[in-house]
Order: structure tokens, then C-alpha cells, then sequence
């Protein structure tokens, strides 16, 4: 099991939306200096809804490569495509990668049968790959249910729920159906609220702000884990601002924008995102301000 900061890690472009690659591997260099505890790749921070299969592929490949052993990679490998799914997996384990996280499908408003036998489906394509739920209705706008995930246990390789809800009694309820000879790993989805999460029985944060403060959120993650509560809280204060003022705009937009004030990405972005507006640069910016990232 995979526990503490997860990165939800950003997919480093040139300003003609080309992926930077040697930014990429420094990225994931740099992650592994700083304590984090997994890379995601793929996923909606990397901007999986923008890169084509072959582009999507070739950037978890390159993770796995970069990454070389030292962290695990877990590869964005979702889809509302059962079948483009299921491809995206195969890929995911041929070139090493470690798990996948496989998002809720979205648009299509699946019914709660048919996410489980979608998720089905892509797990028992590639039995000996650990695989993700992510629940995110914000954005799918379809939500799997506590009994959906707790019937997909009988699955052995559907080893945990990436929950982006922001709801703590669901999550604290999930936690405690849970039965106590089934690994599951709980992981927030949002910063703001995985400190709680992990406090009530998760195992971790797959997170947005870590692109910023890896090493300040690995340490909060594991006081938090640890039952240090002082130290959890004291860390997390630290990082709330950023917690909330990275989603000013739609998510990459604002963590794109603060790396690429740090020095640590190019400018680049696709379409239909759009780069930072200048009113949120001025907020982005006072918040990393009093993170003391600048």
C-alpha cells in the first residue's frame, strides 16, 4: 500500500503546448529529492483531457523511465471509454508503471452497475496491476456510491479510492464498512481536506499543492499519519493558502502558473485552458507569498 503525498504532478509544456520532457524529468528529480511518496502521472492536472492517446501514452512511459525505480508511478489510465480505458491500462503495465487511477466516467452518466462493470472490466483486463477508483463529481458529474466501491472489493487488484468529494462523513463511513481483511487505501483529493481524512483513517493525499511544496507536504502527511497532530496541523496551516488559491481557476491553470514563477515549468498550456489572468496571478502570487515559496 501506497501511503502519505501523492503528487498529482503537472505535464511540464513548451508555449506551443509540446510536452517538455527534460523539464519532466527534473520535475520527477526533484520530487524524489524531496520526499514525495508517489508520482501520478496523467491525471486531470496533467492535463490527460488534452493529450492524445499516443501523447498520453509516451508521458507515462517517460515517468516510468524517469522515475527509474526510486518512487512509484501510478498512471492516470481512466477514460468514459470502457475500451480506451482498458487500452490505456495495458500500456500502463507494459512500461512498469506501478497502479493506475481510473477517474469515474464522465459525461455519459453511467448508473451505479455500470461504473461497476466498467471498473470491473479494466481490472481483470490486467489482473496483476493494482488499480485507483477516483471519485471526483465536480467534475464527471456521475459519483460512485460507498456500496459500489464496497461491492468492487471482490475485485483483488482495486486496491483504493482516490475521494474528491470533500465530504468527511462519506469518507469516515466508507472507512468503517470497510472489512477488516481487505487492504484499501483511502487518499484525499483535495488538499484542503486531507489533513481530516487522514486524521479519521486515510492513508494519504494525491495532491495539487505538493507541485509546489513537496517536501512541507510529505512531512505533513506522515505527522498526520504518525498521530502527530501538532506537528499535521502546524504543517497544514502552512500550506492552506495555497490549498485554496491554486483553484482559482480551473485546475492546471494556477499550479502551471505558480511553477512557472518558481523557475520550475515553461509557459505552456492547451487549449481550453487557458493561462493565468492577470487578476489571479496578483492572488496566486500573494498566496505563494505567505506560504513562502517566493
Amino acid at each position: 500500500m501506497i501511503t502519505g503525498s501523492l503528487v498529482a504532478l503537472i505535464t511540464p509544456m513548451f508555449e506551443d503546448g509540446t510536452v517538455d520532457y527534460e523539464g519532466y524529468k527534473k520535475l520527477i528529480d526533484w520530487h524524489v529529492r524531496e520526499g514525495t511518496d508517489a508520482i501520478v502521472a496523467m491525471g486531470t492536472t496533467g492535463e490527460s483531457p488534452t493529450l492524445d492517446i499516443e501523447e498520453h501514452n509516451r508521458v507515462i512511459s517517460a515517468a516510468v523511465e524517469f522515475a527509474a525505480g526510486r518512487i512509484p508511478v501510478i498512471a492516470g489510465a481512466g477514460g468514459n471509454s470502457t475500451t480506451e480505458a482498458i487500452e490505456l491500462t495495458k500500456h500502463a503495465r507494459a512500461c512498469g508503471a506501478d497502479a493506475t487511477l481510473q477517474v469515474v466516467p464522465y459525461y455519459n452518466k453511467p448508473t451505479q452497475e455500470g461504473m461497476y462493470q466498467h471498473f470491473r472490466a479494466i481490472a481483470q483486463a490486467a489482473p496483476e496491476l493494482p488499480m485507483i477508483l477516483y471519485n471526483v463529481p465536480g467534475r464527471t458529474v456521475a459519483d460512485i456510491k460507498n456500496d459500489t466501491v464496497l461491492r468492487l472489493l471482490d475485485v483483488p487488484n482495486i486496491v483504493g479510492l482516490k475521494d474528491a468529494t470533500g465530504d468527511l462523513a462519506r469518507a469516515i463511513d466508507l472507512l468503517r464498512r470497510l472489512p477488516g481483511d481487505r487492504e484499501f487505501a483511502l487518499y484525499s483529493g483535495n488538499d484542503d481536506s486531507a489533513l481530516a481524512l487522514m486524521l479519521v483513517g486515510g492513508q494519504g493525499v494525491i495532491s495539487v499543492t505538493a507541485n509546489l511544496l513537496p517536501a512541507r507536504m510529505h512531512d505533513m502527511a506522515c505527522a498526520a499519519l504518525s498521530g502527530n497532530v501538532k506537528e499535521a496541523r502546524a504543517l497544514n496551516d502552512s500550506m492552506m493558502p495555497l490549498h485554496q488559491k491554486l483553484f482559482v481557476e480551473p485546475n492546471p491553470v494556477a499550479p502551471k502558473w505558480a511553477m512557472f514563477r518558481m523557475g520550475l515549468a515553461q509557459k505552456g498550456i492547451r487549449l481550453p485552458l487557458t493561462w493565468l489572468s492577470e487578476t489571479n496571478q496578483a492572488v496566486v502570487e500573494a498566496a505563494m507569498k505567505e506560504c513562502k515559496v517566493l
